[in-house]
């Protein structure tokens, strides 16, 4: 598919501190969370302006998923203005805490696992033809995934029975298969889930669990260009090698635990690659795949990053420590102990660990790098601010973010879910869209000026309904 629709759904930590004898149940802080944004829908569980959704996941964990995405870079974009609107909402909740006369400090992170050893994740969704066959697809994508870490690990401070592990990935930890159909227990590299939210007869979705949340724009933008090139060239049948590999599972938590990135890996033909080496055998596919086959702009530009990092990796990873947040914590976490003469099992290194993922920016350890111009960006702030509000112009989001702005406007009472808009009093007026490609807003604005001027509770609405 040269035309995809991306998305990331991400899992937030939360943590409230407390400065006293009182405190604070996570599940109240996170009803606070929601209730700047509560309408006429579930309490905890709201779609946005900018076409998103943001609900409250199992085990006490906001979730912000993106709107339908048509691109890399778009999908980076609106990943990021998540961590923006959870921020803003973060202030509003810490405000109803002071009002409750709690002290304390109110945390969000954006990161994989917390101090007891849970995880919580971030989901890719690439939507894929029916046509290609899934497991002939999940098999050919799993070497890349699993050995893709080596730069798109957040990087984890690891206490063990034998140490301290600086580890490449957080959730590399907690994957136990190849593929499943559960994410919270016996977590796998690819998960069955086929909710395309479109034309079932048309599209699947691919659900990736096994990436990390990232910090760093430029990381999270060639895990998501490289992985859609690399499925693109899947579907066209251009991988002629096989990597598979002899225990997938096995393989990504050997490769978390080593910094060098070059521990050998034995394929199911008995031979041994390093990660570097497996995914320079894809780099060098995509690089011959793309001057052969119609890709975007945005692909091109992944598969140069995804070279150039490679080649750092191959050398000095330590060259990528304005790119790739495994790399910039750790150098971070480096500084710290060589200025304090201290060592990895020091209490403050965990906390610098997971302050690094704090969404807050002033008390985020990456948005200090980036406010001292330390870190590399691929996209400005204006780009992130407008994301915020405004859905993208150039898939089914727009229809959906633009309604909710009309309607709540005009105080329309209304529900939604990813492919269908109920409207009215008894909410039996109803658009429907299962083709996340349309962006006609007209529709939407019609059915409205059409709502203003009639009364909901004539039956002769009562069977209206558009489709498109």
């Amino acid at each position: 598919m040269q035309k995809r629709i991306y998305g990331i759904e991400t899992e937030y930590g939360i943590i409230f501190t407390p400065e006293g004898r009182k405190t604070l149940p996570v599940e109240k802080a996170i009803r606070f969370l929601f209730e700047k944004l509560i309408t006429t829908e579930h309490f905890l569980n709201v779609f946005l302006e900018n076409g998103a959704r943001f609900y409250q996941d199992t085990g006490c964990h906001p979730e912000y998923a993106t709107p339908e995405c048509a691109s890399p870079k778009q999908l980076i974009i609106y990943d990021k203005a998540g961590e923006r609107i959870l921020e803003d909402l973060q202030e509003y909740a810490e405000e109803k805490i002071r009002e409750e006369r709690i002290p304390g400090k109110l945390s969000i992170f954006k990161n994989n696992t917390d101090f007891v050893g849970n995880s919580y994740g971030c989901h890719e969704n690439y939507l894929v033809d029916r046509d290609v066959d899934f497991y002939y697809l999940a098999e050919q994508l799993i070497p890349f995934l699993v050995t893709r870490q080596i730069y798109t690990g957040a990087g984890k401070v690891f206490q063990t029975q034998d140490g301290i592990h600086y580890c490449v990935s957080q959730r590399a930890q907690h994957i136990y298969q190849k593929i499943s159909g559960t994410t919270t227990n016996d977590r796998s590299i690819i998960n069955t889930r086929d909710e395309p939210h479109a034309d079932r007869e048309r599209y699947r979705r691919l659900h990736v669990i096994v990436g990390d949340s990232n910090m760093s724009e430029y990381t999270n933008f060639i895990k998501v260009g490289t992985c859609s090139v690399v499925l693109q060239m899947i579907e066209d049948n251009y991988i002629n090698k096989d990597f598979t590999l002899r225990n997938p599972v096995k393989a990504i938590k050997d490769i978390t635990y080593d910094v060098s990135c070059k521990r050998r890996l034995r394929l199911d033909n008995g031979r041994e690659y390093s990660p570097i080496e497996i995914q320079r055998e894809y780099c060098e596919m995509a690089q011959k795949y793309i001057e052969q086959y119609p890709v975007s702009d945005e692909h091109k530009e992944a598969v140069h990053m995804w070279q150039h990092v490679l080649d750092c990796l191959d050398t000095d990873p330590n060259k990528l420590d304005r790119k790739i947040d495994w790399v910039i914590k750790r150098r971070l976490i480096e500084s710290y102990i060589d200025r304090n003469g201290t060592s990895w099992s020091d209490p403050k290194v965990f906390m610098l660990d997971l302050q690094y993922h704090d969404i807050q920016r002033q008390r985020s350890l990456y948005y200090l790098l980036e406010r001292k111009g330390l870190v590399d960006r691929v996209f400005g702030d204006e780009d992130v601010d407008k994301a915020k509000t405004d859905p993208p112009p150039d898939t089914r989001a727009r229809m959906r973010g633009e309604f909710i702005k009309l309607a709540r406007e005009n105080s329309i009472q209304y529900d939604l879910d990813w492919s269908n808009i109920r409207l009215g009093n008894l909410l039996n007026v109803r658009v429907i869209c299962n083709n996340p490609f349309e962006t006609d807003t007209e529709k939407v604005a019609e059915l409205v000026r059409t709502i203003q001027k009639t009364n909901l509770r004539k039956t002769s609405l009562s069977k209206l309904v558009i489709q498109s």
